[in-house]
């Protein structure tokens, strides 16, 4: 009888745990396609998640403080968004003072692109494309669609251990059907497979021609992003410096050809008469690279000896030796610690950290290639069962190892993002540079009869890959000379 009763209550718990994984299942309309979409929570809740995520960007990015950039990028921004499948959204457009060549969008109506991505754009329509694209993520629900198929995929892998929990009653279930991992922002910069972007490509073509602006531009912009790519692979023989904007697209790709035509076209009558001053306007006497110029009241850390700088978290406090340096925050609650290690034999930062420093299966994992230089980081525990979050990255003869610890579980997530963003800033010293010094702008000249870019790289401050760096900048990679009374961007 005993037995029975046994398997009885399995059964129980079995059919309990099939129901319940099938109540988390829901099917929506998608507002932008008209289909059906696998979702499981509802518009408020998107919002809702939209900002308390928007919150831990601005407490972990920094934003531009630049006023007249940030109205202009929302104003384009607006325009695009207004003639959206989801108009009434609350949309909320941010410029992010980091290099890296990139922009995002989170639930709910946020956009966010990265100083350095604007650096490379031409025209007020390639920006309104990076933004139209990031627009039809979130009119599109791409990233409640990951997070419906990532959270069904957990809940049928932990199956088993649901019904075991049920039949002893060890409380298991509570707390693994209720959780929602914090995917959104990594979601979002990583980017949500070709499908869905070729589907933002697609609703962004046709935005930006509702908007009056050109829908070729975003194919403009993916050949701005694809010579990125083709200089550090051939060139600088690096990883990608961006990922997520259009990385799953080839260059001469046929679908979204195929996308951006069906948008149609605009005629004359309809295109909005941007004047290219204004966009000129706004990109003129940018920060390129780190922004240098603001940072007195940042704890930025200049190590001469070795050659680089980074930022540490605010109010941190900095110990160094010749060889490493730590920052530990006041309460304890997180550190972080950089070696420099001479580099042995030339291989992956990935397997630098599996074979060399013996950590396997690696968390939140990706890799790193800020600046054009190439690394890998990821997130485990440790032997004293903490968070821990380690990195390599390679300098010049050298790998920097980075040991980044959280102590306080109750901030697990938002500490590791401060620490990734300040491992994000590591890069080599710039020519003559040190604390508190001015580094280098983006300024506006003419072009001139008789133009050259080899002797415009010759009296370029740029000191790795000058005409290739100029022409990147201008959309003349890797051939290609501007015109007489052209506008084209160096570097001062």
């Amino acid at each position: 009888m005993k037995p029975y009763a046994v398997v009885g209550k399995t059964k129980i718990a079995i059919l309990v745990v099939l129901l319940a994984a099938a109540s988390l299942q829901g099917c929506a309309i998608n507002p932008a396609t008209g289909q059906g979409n696998l979702v499981l929570m509802t518009e408020n809740r998107e919002l809702e998640i939209g900002k308390e995520e928007h919150e831990k960007v601005l407490a972990s990015m920094r934003v531009m403080e630049d006023e007249a950039l940030n109205a202009y990028v929302t104003e384009v921004g607006q325009r695009v968004a207004a003639t959206s499948h989801r108009p009434d959204l609350e949309y909320t457009f941010t410029v992010i003072d980091s290099p890296e060549i990139n922009a995002f969008a989170l639930p709910g109506g946020y956009v966010y692109i990265n100083r350095g991505l604007l650096l490379y754009l031409k025209s007020e329509d390639e920006l309104a494309a990076v933004l139209a694209h990031e627009i039809g993520h979130i009119t599109a629900r791409h990233a409640i669609q990951q997070q419906a198929r990532g959270r069904l995929a957990s809940t049928a892998a932990t199956v088993g251990g649901v019904v075991a929990a049920v039949a002893t009653g060890s409380g298991y279930i509570g707390s693994e059907l209720a959780q929602i991992g914090s995917i959104w922002a990594a979601a979002g910069v990583s980017g949500f497979g070709r499908e869905n972007e070729l589907e933002a490509d697609s609703l962004g073509a046709e935005y930006l021609r509702n908007a009056g602006y050109n829908p070729r531009a975003m194919i403009d912009v993916l050949s701005v992003l694809k010579n990125q790519e083709d200089f550090n692979v051939r060139v600088a023989q690096r990883q990608p410096t961006y990922h997520g904007l259009f990385t799953t697209h080839p260059r001469n790709d046929i679908r979204l050809q195929q996308a951006v035509a069906q948008a149609g076209t605009v005629d004359d009558a309809q295109l909005r008469e941007s004047d290219p001053s204004v966009f000129r306007q706004h990109i003129d006497g940018l920060p390129f690279g780190e922004n240098t110029v603001r940072t007195g009241d940042r704890n930025r850390y200049y190590q001469d000896l070795l050659s680089y700088t980074m930022v540490f978290p605010d109010q941190w406090e900095i110990r160094e030796t010749p060889t490493t340096v730590q920052a530990s925050a006041a309460d304890g609650s997180a550190s972080i610690r950089v070696e420099a290690q001479r580099m042995q034999e030339n291989k992956e930062p990935r397997l630098f950290i599996r074979e060399n420093l013996g950590i396997e299966d690696l968390q939140r994992s990706e890799a790193l290639s800020q600046y054009r230089l190439l690394g890998y980081t990821g997130t485990y525990t440790n032997d004293t069962g903490h968070h821990e979050r380690v990195a390599a990255i390679y300098l010049g003869p050298r790998v920097f190892v980075f040991r980044a610890q959280v102590t306080d579980p109750e901030k697990v997530d938002e500490l590791d993002r401060l620490l990734l963003s300040s491992i994000r800033t590591f890069r080599a010293i710039q020519m003559n540079e040190r604390s508190g010094s001015t580094g280098l702008q983006v300024r506006y000249v003419q072009v001139t009869t008789g133009f050259d870019w080899a002797a415009l790289a010759a009296r370029s401050p740029i000191s790795q890959y000058p005409e290739e760096t100029l022409r990147l900048l201008n959309g003349y990679y890797p051939i290609g000379t501007p015109e007489p009374g052209e506008w084209i961007k160096i570097l001062q």
